[in-house]
């Protein structure tokens, strides 16, 4: 189905296997696909947390409906937090591709004023210099800017994904080191790399206290994912001041390279040629 995310597919399914749809008929129904084993397909199509989850409730024997009722709120709320930090990076980015032209404008500049700085640039050796000079410059703070636009962005599994992995492992009625054990193995079955540094600390605190580890653990995911948040909208705050480094560092001397220092030879070899 076009436009079906991993978040919505997790929730039709949850509410088709709840109804008592077999397993691979509840795939068939979400996504029109033929029936086939949804954890494989879910793979294929990159939904690797829920195919996780879908892999770790077959394997402990925990109730697939509200293991994937579980995820699904998960993802729900990284789906969100990544178009908020893409809106908050909207801005940012798009004045980066903006002053990335201030060499260009510099070459119009010059034309605008009635000198042929395109003959100097293009037909002089002080022009192919310049030229050099300013094409490398532009080239780093491109790339400095993709760096810099994806570092604010983040990757990696959704927060708090380990503890709600663990959670589900532990609705089959395993123990927490089987469960842990699971995760870990269907984690890397997957390609998925997760931390179960905080799960652990979850878990301790419900052997000491008596608390289910269930809730606990979803706590801490939501923790994980309200901290996630925060952060997101930090970095797209800080992307706003560090976007001046390849400005001051590249693009700007590419412009004098490029817009300054040709229409000052065409000028002064105007003026002598006269």
């Amino acid at each position: 189905m076009t436009g079906l995310t991993a978040a919505s597919a997790a929730e039709r399914l949850a509410v088709l296997l709840a109804a008592g749809i077999p397993p691979s008929a509840a795939w068939e129904f979400t996504t029109a696909e033929p029936a086939r084993d949804p954890a494989v397909a879910m793979r294929e199509r990159g939904w690797t947390e829920l195919a996780s989850a879908w892999t770790i409730a077959s394997e402990s024997g925990a109730p697939l409906a509200p293991a994937l009722r579980t995820i699904a709120v998960g993802l729900r709320d990284g789906e969100q937090t990544a178009r908020d930090t893409a809106a908050a990076l909207a801005g940012p980015a798009a004045t980066a591709r903006l002053v990335l032209a201030l060499p260009v404008v510099g070459v119009l500049f010059g034309l605008a004023l009635g000198f042929d700085t395109v003959h100097t640039l293009f037909a002089t050796p002080l022009g192919w210099a310049c030229l050099a000079v300013g094409a490398a410059l532009v080239v780093v703070a491109f790339a400095w800017n993709r760096r810099l636009v994806a570092r604010a962005r983040g990757a990696g599994p959704a927060p708090g994904l380990g503890c709600e992995l663990l959670a589900v492992a532990l609705g089959g009625g395993a123990p927490p080191s089987a469960a842990v054990a699971t995760v870990e193995h269907v984690a890397a079955e997957h390609g998925l790399a997760i931390e179960l540094g905080s799960a652990a600390e979850v878990l301790e605190l419900s052997a000491r206290s008596g608390a289910p580890a269930s809730e606990l653990l979803r706590s801490a995911a939501d923790d994980a994912r309200r901290e996630a948040r925060a952060n997101a909208q930090a970095a797209a705050g800080r992307l706003g001041v560090l976007l001046m480094l390849p400005l001051g560092v590249c693009v700007l001397p590419a412009f004098f390279a490029v817009g300054v220092v040709p229409l000052l030879a065409t000028v002064v070899g105007a003026t002598f040629g006269e």
